[in-house]
């Protein structure tokens, strides 16, 4: 009995202790640092919550303070959440800081777009130290947008995985009803789920438009329906993901994919941005040789973790194309189809890691595995593979390789007035006919010639006035380039005609 009771005195003892202020303190007097005047909140939809912001109080001084009250000037109305030294509330009382040191304030929000009359939201968090109060601004601006969420009716589309050869898989969506088909710049749109097209209806995206996927989110065309994107030079159509702050910015994968399964037609992308997704454009439909599943004009897509554009079987035009960033290839021409591409720019600078493949892949066969374990690989016509005055460059020495199986019967391709990039060190495609630079099908191509971008990091593809590609591309009917600069004559290579850049200071 007499060591159990000194066992619950040393208990006692130790709470006791371990609950003591061990060091004294000082009424702060307005002396606080902050890491920052104001945090900014960047850009929130109504009624979505935001990402976690910090803020770092710092006491510089030579003695421990204590910060009589922290809290929002807004009170408990405010619609920012914090967080101080791991509490959570909108109001704290004696906050202590040791000499020399700091806490951190964490800041959330969650604003009803039809609560507030300034599409920016503000608040400050108030700091009370006595006579001189010190302050923080908080500043959010509030989007409304139209969502469309999978709901109630959501349906199972069991799919090919978004890879050359995987595995089926299945996605969580919809149908969209015939009162959302039409997307316009009044307010963004915002995806959670896959939003299909429903057939025999068009989905219509109207100039100026923006449309944001949350995680795991995308675009579905399906069998015989159409997607017309109606983007102008001054009021492009963006697709990205829904994390509007300026860190994910330029994260890739974000969303899943714009998707054209077998069966939908007439599709049009015009002057429209797609980043930061899984695969930008996927087109999966078996349609006519003659007549375009996809025509993309004037359009960039950007920073993929996957494809920037992965075309199996299937019919596209690209015109004015900048295809970017992406971490296998920027245009997957597979499976034999038909594509014609024209005043392109095809450049991979991907840098999130290794990449295997080209920015340009062509080929004309897929490969599975079959009931008993086998590998089958199965071949179908290339009916063309044609590129005029595009660009092929990127970080690695090869970014452009035509891969043939034989058996598929026709291989057609043409290849002109090009800039290539493409430095066989180890001699892996000597014996690749197709990739005979000095053959008839590559007329007046430039072989690892200088592209000189403006800045490749950025995904800003212009030429500059040291650029090889400059008067060397064929005059077509395209008689104006991606930013409507003239190119009747004398046109550049690719998808910009050159500038002349500023010189740094």
């Amino acid at each position: 009995m007499r060591y159990f009771i000194t066992f619950i005195i040393c208990v006692v003892l130790v709470s006791v202790s371990s609950c003591r202020k061990d060091f004294n303190t000082t009424p702060s007097f307005g002396a606080l640092e902050f890491s920052k005047d104001t945090v900014f909140l960047d850009t929130v939809f109504t009624n979505i919550g935001s990402a976690t912001y910090n803020l770092k109080v710092y006491n510089r001084g030579s003695n421990a303070v204590t910060i009589p009250e922290i809290k929002l000037e807004n009170g408990t109305n405010s619609s920012y959440r914090l967080n101080v030294d791991g509490i959570p509330g909108k109001d704290f009382k004696n906050i202590d800081i040791l000499a020399k040191d700091s806490i951190f304030i964490f800041v959330e929000t969650t604003i009803d777009a039809n609560n507030v009359v300034n599409p920016l939201y503000t608040d400050k968090i108030l700091f009370e130290t006595g006579s001189n109060q010190q302050n923080v601004d908080l500043v959010t601006l509030v989007q409304d947008a139209n969502f469309i969420y999978p709901g109630k009716d959501a349906i199972s589309m069991k799919i090919d995985s978004l890879t050359l050869n995987g595995e089926p898989t299945t996605l969580k969506g919809r149908f969209l009803t015939n009162t959302e088909l039409t997307f316009t710049n009044a307010k963004p749109t915002v995806i959670y789920g896959f939003a299909a097209v429903p057939a025999n209806q068009t989905l219509t995206i109207e100039a100026g438009a923006k449309v944001y996927f949350h995680d795991n989110s995308g675009l579905i065309v399906d069998d015989k329906a159409t997607l017309k994107v109606n983007g102008t030079l001054s009021e492009k159509v963006i697709f990205e993901g829904d994390r509007l702050e300026h860190s994910f910015s330029e994260t890739a994968g974000q969303w899943g994919t714009i998707w054209m399964r077998a069966g939908s037609k007439d599709n049009e992308i015009n002057h429209a941005i797609i980043k930061n997704g899984v695969i930008g454009v996927l087109v999966d439909s078996i349609g006519s040789t003659s007549t375009p599943t996809l025509k993309l004009q004037n359009t960039e897509i950007h920073n993929h973790s996957s494809y920037g554009i992965l075309g199996r079987e299937t019919n596209i035009e690209g015109n004015n194309v900048v295809v970017g960033a992406a971490g296998q290839v920027s245009l997957a021409a597979t499976i034999g189809g038909t594509y014609n591409f024209t005043h392109s720019t095809f450049a991979n600078y991907w840098n999130n890691g290794l990449r295997q493949l080209p920015a340009v892949l062509v080929n004309n066969f897929f490969a599975y595995t079959n009931e008993i374990g086998q590998e089958v690989i199965e071949t179908r016509n290339l009916h063309a593979a044609n590129f005029t005055n595009c660009i092929f460059d990127g970080n690695n020495n090869i970014e452009f390789i035509l891969d043939k199986v034989d058996g598929g019967g026709t291989f057609n391709y043409n290849i002109s007035n090009s800039l290539i990039k493409f430095t066989d060190n180890n001699d892996s495609y000597k014996d690749n006919a197709e990739l005979d630079f000095t053959s008839s099908f590559y007329q007046d191509n430039i072989i690892n010639g200088n592209v000189h971008f403006r800045n490749t990091q950025n995904s800003d593809f212009i030429i500059g006035e040291e650029s090889d590609a400059i008067n060397k591309a064929k005059v077509t009917s395209f008689t104006t380039d991606i930013l409507g600069i003239d190119r009747s004559t004398n046109p550049d290579i690719g998808a910009y005609q050159h500038i002349i850049f500023e010189k740094e200071e």
